[in-house]
């Protein structure tokens, strides 16, 4: 869906938005009105947006939307990275210049997002992103690394740990595997024979997943795992009760089990971002971008993303990168 002028008219800003729910075919980028701050508010030029399993999913159908406040016409996306270009009245804490990341749900793929400076995921979440962080990294912190967060909040894991972690490698594993690694764990990751080397350069023990895990797991050789993260759905949290480890030390983010806590973003602690951001400039985290699209092709950006089988993140550029 390139197109051959992709500059907004004047006055215009550029948003993707659907007219229908669907897949990645609904997408279109469009010109739209120009957004503008009111009391309390910024405006925010993105620059990168991450993409999230959520952003696919809650715009796949009516009641899926519904569940998440949505109605059409919708945008698409909730993380992004930006500079801060208008402050309202009453927006305490930023200044036009500000680079910032943070989430807006169903709108950061958007030439402009406008926040409450003290909002929530609905009405936008800002945070200053520190120096020695990228914007296109910046883009990809807020939903996985808050739900990362979240769950190894429930875990609670230290240094005579050792976790499993199922789907280590997709866009929250990346920061559940690196967290725990932080935290002192010994962390076991699953993921495709082919995704070895990626779970290796995490910080991660690899072992295939599917039929035959708990075997696998065993033949490590690592001894007793202490606590289990499931990031796709329930087959890790069956192998880890084989393995012996209790509910209360099973996590889920995609699915619901009897007795087995569950995560979410939105329970993070309030400065969690902000310690991960830290550790990324710090050098101490790293997230890597397995693909960069323009925003004319946020299609193939969401089909990529969307066949899961991505080790890293995918990012949209709203302006040229560095």
């Amino acid at each position: 869906m390139r197109q051959h002028d992709n500059r907004p008219r004047d006055g215009a800003s550029r948003a993707v938005r659907l007219e229908s729910f669907g897949g990645p075919e609904v997408l279109a980028l469009q010109d739209v009105p120009e957004p503008q701050v009111g009391n309390g508010q910024i405006r925010v030029r993105v620059t990168a947006a991450g993409l999230n399993p959520m952003d696919w999913f809650m715009t796949a159908d009516a009641d899926t939307a519904a569940r998440f406040g949505l109605g059409l016409p919708a945008g698409f996306g909730t993380d992004y990275a930006g500079v801060v270009d208008q402050v309202g009245a009453g927006a305490n804490g930023y200044a036009v210049g500000d680079r910032v990341f943070g989430a807006a749900l169903s709108r950061a793929v958007a030439d402009h997002v406008v926040l409450d400076a003290n909002g929530n995921l609905a009405s936008g979440i800002a945070h200053h992103t520190p120096d020695g962080v990228d914007d296109r990294t910046a883009a990809t912190l807020s939903i996985a690394g808050s739900t990362a967060a979240a769950a190894l909040d429930v875990l609670g894991l230290g240094p005579d740990d050792t976790v499993l972690v199922g789907g280590a490698g997709g866009g929250v594993g990346v920061f559940a595997v690196q967290l725990a690694r932080i935290a002192g764990a010994r962390v076991i990751g699953t993921g495709s024979p082919s995704s070895a080397e990626h779970l290796r350069s995490l910080g991660a023990e690899p072992v295939a997943y599917g039929e035959g895990l708990t075997s696998r797991v065993r033949d490590l050789g690592t001894g007793p795992v202490t606590a289990a993260l499931d990031l796709h759905g329930t087959d890790t949290v069956h192998v880890a009760r084989e393995l012996g480890v209790p509910d209360g030390r099973i996590c889920t983010i995609a699915a619901h089990v009897d007795g087995v806590p569950a995560a979410n973003g939105a329970n993070a602690a309030s400065d969690a971002l902000e310690n991960i951001a830290r550790l990324v400039a710090a050098g101490r985290l790293r997230v890597p971008i397995a693909a960069a699209f323009p925003v004319e092709d946020i299609r193939a950006a969401v089909e990529l993303q969307a066949a899961r089988h991505v080790r890293g993140k995918v990012v949209i550029d709203l302006r040229p990168q560095p």
